[in-house]
């Protein structure tokens, strides 16, 4: 009987309404695949005494308690009192409202539901109640939180608008007004509804503003008037109000809506303005002005006798525009004939002004003149007036070039500054993304330019930079940009030299075009150059700091490399890079965390094996791996700050362990410390060495200074001549360290107190088999004797060399044969 039932109504279903459901029972897709998506609908046929016959879900996850089998009078359980009986009274209506009921779902929850239902009747007369039930909750949730985050925003709006919206009934009596109006006046909020706002206004705008007011409340035209409101500090700001009406289908008002806007500062400076112009106009009448003068009621020009003056045009030449056209430079004269078309068409502005290049007809010379224009209108006639006023600035604009040119170009070589020169490759950089096409970035650094200064003179040196630039320009690529970045060193950005083939022969081509000499004054100036490049894209990246990076470690690479030649940015570069910034950091560390600690190699008698004293070799102790050499850390001698720090830290260190010494009554003799160029760039480096040495209680005569041939090429040579020689008066000693094999000259044996000479152990080493080197080693052991220095030869490796050594008359040695480096605890146990 219950199968039969739900055939039975089904069909009945079928006759009363179409089913959409049955129509997609072929469809590929089950009606199931759309329940979790679709809201819940259930449909239903009731009897006309309430009894549901038939309840089926169509859509959407089935929620209510009531089953598919529900029947009778068993969905009553499902609402409360108030909804059955809201739904009983809609059921007795000829045509039903919808209903929102809360249903009790499966769960026991309750949610909204939306009930629509309609009379009809069956086949055999019976009344029928057909309906659908949908869940609504989640909608009326979503509308109510629209419905609040609206008020919040408007809320937000308003209070935050630097604007004072209203709103006014159509006669005219303020019904709304925005919180910012009664912060400004200070008047409460109910003060200010219907007419109480108008307090607020000056005495003298009261009566223009309401007689305006009253005008638009009658014609329902828009308001836009300006007025002044006191403020609750009693001082007075103009305002403007605009408002507009809202009409009904009828055209009726229904509500006016405005606003009141700030507008104080734009009103001052109007009349301020007016008043400049004014006094402006009085001012060109006696100064010596060209003036421009046209009526357009009787279409008549006028040039002032200044103005034909500038323009180089006779008393007697008639004033046209075309002749005005025709002497204005070709690149402005659109810009002219666009005002000249506003004068004719009445379109001028109030106030305009331009700056335009002439070229003057009687001498054609190129002539920069400023215009001033005034528009005034006469409102009789309608009649316009145009005065210009010109003013020859020629001069002034070309003091600014030349001003602007000096601020992004090198005045030394004309070239480019780092400044335009990288504005310049990173706007070529952001066109080659575009395009897809490559460039070439080089760095050059002219080899020894020091030296050159300081061998020559820096007008030496100044020659040989302006020379470089222009045989640089003159081998570049047509579109290549050059720009001096620094001292000694330019850059060069060229898509022409697009490949690395390009590159490496450029490069070849320019240091063999550099090779040729450059006479300054008589003299030849060698140029070298080493260059470090990068292309475009892949690793070197593809934005202009990337790429002025990749080029830079390349030039960091020639430099490393001997100088003198082209490096290609490669990948390994930038670990190398990465590298040297580890030792840096590892430096700083051994400096911060006191790790520092100095092996000492005895210096020896080769006559006697007597220890006359110690060199001081830094060594640092590596939490882990034990004690490194200096090589771990060798990136850090080129960072002045470190460099120095170090020098400082070795300094302590040893001092520390001379103390030892002394106090123990040993007497270890001279020690030397290795100092850097950077040392050197601090003008108190001597003073602190010795003040150092004071508070040690050390004498000086224990201590020696080791320097590199470098010092005397560095800058502040005078710095270095100033310690050394205070080194001397005190009695430090001073040692010329790998002397033979850098690039100082021999008069610096003579103006620094040098007291020992080091002869690099290249020498040493081959001297036994290389009779070049046993003669350089002779001829330093001569020089350092003429000088009445002495000379120590560093790298004994054997006892031949030290007999050889011996033979040339080389009395002190230094090497692994007569000693290696030890800690200071060695080094004591052997003074024993």
């Amino acid at each position: 009987m219950d199968r039969f039932a739900d055939r039975r109504f089904y069909d009945g279903w079928r006759l009363i309404t179409h089913d959409p459901l049955a129509d997609a029972r072929n469809e590929t897709l089950p009606a199931a695949a759309f329940d979790d998506v679709a809201p819940s609908l259930y449909r239903w046929i009731a009897d006309g005494r309430g009894r549901l016959l038939l309840w089926r879900r169509v859509a959407g996850p089935d929620l209510l308690r009531l089953g598919a089998g529900a029947q009778g009078l068993s969905w009553r359980g499902a609402l409360d009192r108030m909804d059955r009986r809201k739904l009983i009274e809609a059921a007795a209506q000829d045509a039903p409202a919808p209903q929102t009921v809360r249903l009790e779902l499966a769960e026991g929850e309750r949610r909204r539901w939306r009930i629509r239902m309609r009379r009809t009747r069956a086949a055999d007369g019976a009344t029928l109640f057909v309906g659908t039930a949908e869940d609504v909750e989640e909608a009326q949730q979503a509308l109510d939180a629209a419905v609040a985050e609206s008020r919040e925003d408007y809320r937000w709006s308003v209070a935050l608008s630097p604007q004072v919206p209203w709103t006014a009934s159509p006669d005219g009596l303020i019904e709304q007004a925005g919180p910012l109006f009664t912060a400004l006046t200070g008047l409460q909020y109910e003060d200010v509804l219907g007419v109480g706002w108008a307090q607020a206004m000056h005495d003298e705008d009261a009566p223009r503003v309401m007689a305006r007011w009253a005008d638009c409340l009658a014609s329902g035209a828009p308001l836009d008037i300006q007025y002044r409101i006191r403020l609750r500090e009693d001082d007075y700001r103009w305002m403007r109000a605009r408002a507009a009406a809202r009409r009904d289908e009828d055209g009726r008002v229904v509500r006016w809506y405005g606003t009141l806007e700030d507008v104080h500062d734009r009103h001052e400076t109007e009349r301020e303005l007016a008043e400049s112009e004014e006094r402006f106009r009085l001012a060109v009448q006696s100064a010596r002005l060209g003036i421009w003068d046209f009526d357009t009621a009787s279409g008549k020009r006028s040039w002032s006798a200044e103005l034909r003056a500038m323009l180089g045009v006779s008393p007697d030449v008639e004033p046209t525009a075309e002749l005005a056209l025709s002497l204005v430079h070709p690149d402005d004269r659109d810009r002219l004939r666009v005002v000249l078309e506003g004068v004719a068409t009445g379109a001028v502005p109030p106030h305009f002004e331009d700056m335009l290049r002439i070229h003057r007809a009687n001498d054609g010379a190129l002539r920069w003149i400023r215009s001033t224009g005034w528009t005034m209108r006469c409102d009789a006639d309608r009649s316009t007036r145009i005065v210009v006023t010109f003013f020859d600035v020629t001069e002034e604009q070309l003091s600014e070039e030349r001003i602007r040119w000096a601020a992004t170009h090198d005045a030394m070589t004309r070239l480019p500054n780092r400044a335009l020169w990288q504005e310049k490759l990173d706007a070529m950089a952001e066109a080659a993304k575009v395009s897809g096409e490559s460039f070439a970035l080089l760095l050059l650094d002219i080899d020894d330019l020091k030296r050159t200064n300081d061998s020559l003179g820096h007008d030496a040196g100044d020659a040989l930079l302006r020379a470089f630039a222009k045989r640089l320009a003159a081998a570049a690529p047509p579109d290549a940009v050059i720009g001096r970045l620094g001292g000694d060193e330019f850059g060069l950005i060229s898509p022409a030299l697009g490949s690395a083939a390009e590159l490496e022969a450029w490069g070849s081509a320019l240091i063999e075009d550099l090779r040729r000499p450059h006479v300054h004054e008589g003299r030849s100036l060698d140029c070298g150059v080493s260059m470090g490049a990068a292309l475009f894209g892949g690793d070197a990246g593809d934005q202009g700091d990337e790429l002025f990076k990749a080029a830079d470690l390349a030039l960091y690479a020639s430099k490393s490399a001997g100088r003198g030649r082209l490096t290609l940015f490669h990948s390994s570069l930038r670990c190398e890079a990465q590298q040297r910034s580890s030792m840096i950091r590892m430096a700083r560390q051994v400096i911060a965390d006191d790790l520092l600690m100095p092996y000492y190699q005895p210096k020896v008698d080769l006559r006697t094996r007597r220890v006359t004293g110690y060199e001081a070799l830094l060594r640092w102790c590596h939490p882990r791996l034990g004690v490194q050499s200096p090589a771990s850390i060798v990136a850090a001698f080129d960072h002045g700050e470190i460099a120095v720090a170090l020098t400082r830290k070795m300094l302590d260190a040893v001092l520390r362990d001379l103390v030892r010494w002394l106090d123990a009554g040993r007497d270890p003799g001279s020690v030397a410390i290795n100092a850097s160029a950077a040392d050197f760039t601090h003008s108190g480096f001597a003073d602190s060495v010795l003040e150092r040495l004071v508070a040690a209680g050390v004498p000086t005569r224990h201590l020696e200074i080791e320097v590199t041939e470098t010092v005397f090429l560095g800058r502040g040579a005078d710095q270095v001549a100033t310690a050394l020689r205070c080194f001397a008066q005190e009695g430090v000693r001073v040692a010329l360290d790998d002397f033979g094999t850098g690039y100082a000259s021999l008069s610096h044996l003579k103006h620094y107190p040098v007291d020992v000479l080091k002869i690099d152990r290249s020498f040493v080493s081959n001297m036994d088999q290389d009779a070049g080197d046993a003669a350089i080693v002779d001829a330093i052991v001569k020089l350092g004797a003429s000088f009445g220095m002495e000379v120590v030869a560093e790298g004994v490796e054997t006892e031949g060399q030290a007999q050889l050594l011996l033979a040339h008359g080389c009395p002190i040695g230094q090497g692994f044969h007569l000693g290696r480096p030890q800690p200071f605890d060695v080094i004591t146990q052997q003074m024993r």
